[in-house]
């Protein structure tokens, strides 16, 4: 699972590799230096095992290929051990854009950026769901009653059978709960293979509200993307066709791949994006407009800038509606079995007498 710390620290390695390369150290070198940083949260093994086949004359894209597995090396020197996920494929894609076009300091502060917005995005997420999150829990303790009472009357008086029930039913529903909340963050991960991560793009795209948050972050990669590698002076084709492995949405990705014919018979990039409805109105009608004056660089950060922030708004906007939904749903239900159960002991007062 990953979680805010993890984030921070991804972010601090590539804001550190983008320093010392922009200063003109060479990658090899750079990627040592930080590999002795242990609080990085990548095993230093790995950066080993990648600094080797950068040795060996690979290139920084293959390298990265060959330490997640994704490639097979001749030189099978170094043993094969459980690495960390240390790459997702948007940073994989995006880092082999940078190194094709020459800006891999630039890309790295990108992604120092996107991973501390990220990191924010989910401290805040956390942050303002710890009440409800605390209230879901106390709720799941307490209620149904009638376990609670016979567990507790089980320890007064020394029958411990009695107790057997009230903490099989625990076990059985806090169970399903983090059971659900780990299957939840699992699919989430950015390791999953493609056909993975195509179900469950498809799922989300069905829940109103984070649909629109994840189509803005995606369209968001995108732009930046296309900017890295369009302003280094990638062909247009090659630039979209880098640019859709590194938006992170699979769907798009198999649109965009459909592209090539097309483009390669002069139809502008910009009119098949009108032809998309996946892109926002608002999105084609600017990459039109910079496409048209030449100013593609400019209007490509902007999009860049305006769809993250969007994003993420809605992302918050999303969970703390959802917080709201769990919280009521929690009050509701607490209220219902308050009232069942003083009603059942009014009506056993009202037969004693």
């Amino acid at each position: 699972m990953v979680t805010p710390g993890q984030l921070n620290r991804r972010a601090a390695l590539f804001e550190q590799l983008a320093a010392m390369i922009a200063a003109g150290v060479p990658l090899t070198k750079a990627l040592e230096m930080a590999g002795r940083n242990r609080s990085i949260g990548i095993p230093q093994r790995t950066i080993q095992e990648l600094v080797h086949h950068l040795q060996e004359g690979h290139t920084f894209t293959d390298a990265m290929q060959l330490v997640s597995g994704q490639k097979r090396g001749m030189d099978v020197s170094l043993k094969r051990f459980n690495k960390a996920y240390w790459l997702t494929e948007f940073d994989m894609a995006l880092l082999s854009a940078g190194e094709e076009s020459g800006r891999l300091d630039t890309v790295f502060k990108v992604l120092a950026r996107y991973y501390a917005a990220r990191a924010k995005a989910i401290h805040d997420a956390i942050g303002g769901s710890i009440i409800t999150i605390v209230t879901l829990h106390v709720a799941l303790l307490v209620f149904p009653t009638s376990f609670l009472t016979e567990f507790v009357l089980g320890i007064i008086n020394g029958q411990f059978s009695r107790c057997l029930p009230f903490i099989i039913e625990k076990i059985l529903v806090f169970g399903i709960l983090y059971g659900g909340a780990w299957f939840l963050a699992f699919s989430a991960q950015g390791n999953r293979g493609e056909g993975w991560r195509s179900a469950v793009e498809s799922i989300t795209g069905h829940v109103p509200g984070l649909r629109s948050a994840l189509k803005s972050l995606t369209v968001a990669r995108l732009a930046m993307a296309l900017n890295a590698l369009l302003s280094a002076g990638v062909p247009v084709i090659r630039a979209w066709e880098l640019a859709s492995s590194a938006c992170g949405s699979p769907h798009l990705k198999r649109e965009i791949s459909k592209w090539t014919p097309a483009l390669e018979a002069s139809t502008t990039p910009a009119e098949m994006v009108a032809q998309i409805p996946y892109f926002p109105e608002m999105f084609a009608q600017l990459y039109q407009t910079g496409e048209v004056s030449g100013k593609q660089d400019e209007t490509l950060s902007h999009l860049h800038a305006y769809f993250e922030e969007e994003g993420f708004r809605k992302l918050r906007t999303f969970c703390v509606i959802l917080m709201l939904v769990i919280y009521f749903t929690v009050a509701i239900l607490v209220g219902y079995f308050v009232i069942h159960f003083y009603m059942q002991y009014f009506n056993e007062a009202l037969k004693s007498f």
